[in-house]
């Protein structure tokens, strides 16, 4: 049973709390309360416009992701937490994204699995305060149930949700993962963030897919992040030539914020880069075989998509490459694989890399399959 506090002890309290997150490696802590109303309505017309996609999981929870005492009951509070994700020395996306020969891979991904970091981080602040006061209820989430961590976050002053989604703040950027505590301690809640983004739509401008189909609206069906990682089956024919070399996420919405001129390197070690995935070549990625996927994505949030995916998403990437004897060797090792996900992607990488070669050079290349292919492609444009 949780403990009665005066106001001015839950007052205390609060103030501890964000002592004792920094302490703990967090460059922030904040608290809202739970009123979510109006980010449920965003939520419930995103859904309805299908924009979730196959993310059935998005809409299977009902309102319990709007309303935090429905998913725990008894909360009142959410305790939020922001942690620096940048990995230092790094290869420069600029310098990666440009290289066809090279794979891209979003910054979040490059070392250990945020998910365990956070949530083990988060728990010790929540021992924390049972140390001080004893037991009370509490749950802690990072990115693992239904929640809208964002808009929590917005409202416990950690900054605004801008125009691409992702949470910005004005000393930091977005280059920060977050995590929640649910509680039951009715502590004082801190003012929510104000939005800085004004007329700026460089983000919108800057998406490879037009995902931001407007201002603060994400069509997940389009977004590059959710066709390399949320997407089990094959990558819309339409969307194949914009992945580019982008084989696990995107960053372009991020990497052309001007508030990311803020952004600050983590100090986290399990950040760093691991296997040198910061600018890695893809006909090595290509590879693997799937002993060695596991083993390179050992404890890396990349592990999730599995080697099935992660030989998809490369196969398009190679298909976007300059025509060279290495990339079609590489992907005719893969023609007979197993998986038909990956076949298809590796035929399409083929016909499409020596079409590209092709149109290069005039020398047409005919076959009834690529007609064929060419007519689909019609169909979703």
């Amino acid at each position: 049973m949780t403990v009665a506090l005066s106001i001015a002890e839950l007052a205390e309290l609060a103030a501890a709390i964000k002592i004792w997150g920094r302490e703990l490696g967090f460059q922030q802590i904040g608290i809202a309360d739970i009123d979510l109303r109006e980010h449920e309505a965003w939520l419930l017309d995103w859904l309805a416009a299908g924009f979730h996609g196959a993310m059935d999981y998005m809409a299977r929870h009902g309102v319990k992701r709007s309303r935090p005492a429905e998913l725990v009951p008894g909360t009142v509070r959410a305790i939020t937490a922001r942690l620096d994700y940048l990995p230092p020395a790094a290869a420069d996306p600029w310098r990666v994204l440009p290289d066809p020969e090279l794979g891209y891979l979003s910054r979040y991904a490059l070392g250990r699995d945020y998910h365990k970091v956070l949530r083990n981080r988060l728990q010790r602040l929540a021992d924390r305060i049972a140390a001080a006061i004893g037991p009370f209820g509490c749950r802690v989430f990072t990115d693992s149930a239904p929640v809208l961590e964002k808009a929590l976050a917005e409202r416990a002053g950690l900054g605004w949700i801008g125009k691409h989604s992702n949470l910005l703040n004005r000393q930091a950027g977005s280059w920060f993962f977050l995590g929640e505590i649910y509680v039951d301690l009715p502590l004082p809640a801190d003012a929510p963030g104000l939005a800085h983004c004004g007329r700026c739509v460089a983000c919108l401008d800057a998406c490879p897919t037009r995902a931001i189909v407007a201002p603060y609206r994400v069509d997940a069906r389009r977004c590059l992040s959710y066709l390399t990682i949320e997407l089990h089956g094959p990558i819309p024919l339409e969307l194949r030539r914009s992945l580019g070399n982008r084989i696990y996420g995107c960053d372009d919405c991020q990497l052309v914020c001007p508030w990311n001129r803020f952004a600050q390197v983590t100090a986290e070690p399990d950040f760093r880069v691991r296997h040198g995935l910061d600018a890695p070549g893809l006909v090595d990625l290509f590879g693997w075989d799937e002993a060695e996927f596991l083993r390179r994505t050992e404890g890396s949030a990349i592990r999730r998509i599995g080697h099935e995916r992660w030989l998809r998403n490369i196969a398009v990437a190679l298909g976007n490459a300059p025509h060279s004897p290495a990339v079609i060797a590489a992907l005719q090792v893969r023609q007979a694989h197993a998986s038909a996900l990956v076949r298809e992607h590796v035929a399409w990488a083929l016909e499409t890399n020596q079409h590209v070669n092709s149109a290069a050079t005039g020398i047409p290349i005919h076959s009834a399959r690529s007609e064929r292919h060419h007519q689909k492609q019609d169909n979703f444009l």
